[in-house]
């Protein structure tokens, strides 16, 4: 299928890693032009011109402190020069990813905790989204794609829910603002992900077990019903559909790329 991706400028927050880079990466590949934001300028130059390298597609680098509206206006507005245009996609995925350590209890969840990661999450979108809707309006199309995460659907993470909740609610909220202006706004909720960061921990955890890193990606994996770890470039597929014109149809919801959670029903 043709998504009807060439030539669009893409901004990528959270680009120069993770599950940001990887959509980056398939953007690039149906022939986007992509600009990656993120804070650490080395990281970006690499991602950059590892993408490509590997696409043939115009991909730079912009760096920014998504907390910082300054910072975010100044990096929008180098991405739309080096792109040669309006932005006409923008993916936010900017904010640490759950998971990776244990999250706080009760008792140890700070003021200054908290709002950084509401800050990253949630402001940082706005942010980010509020320097892009006036080159999507004038244009009269656009597509921005939240990256949130199923933390918004469990417990075990209060803060992590209560931010990617939040990312939920405001893209319903941005759906319904900006649909009539012709654009689209959806929010996606990975759970845990093969990314690069993955790597290391599993291979930790296979030499504290005595086992191998695919028998301890089976146990990661155990807790979606596909029994598979999902990887970065699978969610990125999913993304790259949802930046496309073929998904006019997709609003203001919420798309799962977990490998489907047991027993839970949504609707």
């Amino acid at each position: 299928m043709d998504l009807k991706l060439d030539g669009k400028r893409a901004l990528v927050t959270g680009g120069s890693r993770g599950i940001g880079k990887a959509i980056a990466r398939v953007l690039a590949q149906e022939g986007a032009h992509v600009a990656l934001l993120a804070r650490d300028a080395q990281a970006l130059t690499a991602a950059a011109n590892e993408l490509t390298a590997e696409t043939g597609a115009r991909v730079v680098g912009v760096s920014a402190d998504t907390r910082q509206d300054d910072q975010v206006k100044r990096a929008v507005a180098e991405a739309v020069a080096l792109l040669g245009g309006d932005i006409d996609i923008l993916v936010n995925a900017a904010a640490e990813p759950a998971g990776f350590a244990a999250p706080p209890k009760l008792a140890e969840i700070t003021a200054d905790f908290f709002h950084n990661e509401l800050d990253t999450k949630v402001m940082g979108y706005i942010r980010c989204a509020r320097e892009v809707a006036g080159g999507m309006r004038a244009q009269g199309w656009g597509r921005i794609v939240n990256i949130a995460g199923l933390a918004a659907r469990q417990t075990g993470n209060a803060v992590g829910s209560m931010r990617n909740v939040s990312v939920a609610a405001l893209s319903k909220n941005m759906a319904d603002e900006l649909g009539p202006a012709g654009i689209n706004v959806t929010v996606v909720h990975p759970g845990l992900t093969r990314t690069e960061r993955t790597a290391p921990l599993v291979a930790a955890r296979a030499a504290s077990q005595g086992i191998s890193a695919e028998a301890v990606e089976a146990q990661m994996a155990a807790g979606n019903s596909i029994e598979h770890l999902v990887d970065a470039r699978e969610v990125a597929d999913v993304v790259a559909f949802l930046c496309s014109p073929r998904s006019k149809a997709i609003n203001g919801d919420a798309i799962a790329v977990g490998g489907g959670g047991p027993k839970g029903i949504y609707y």
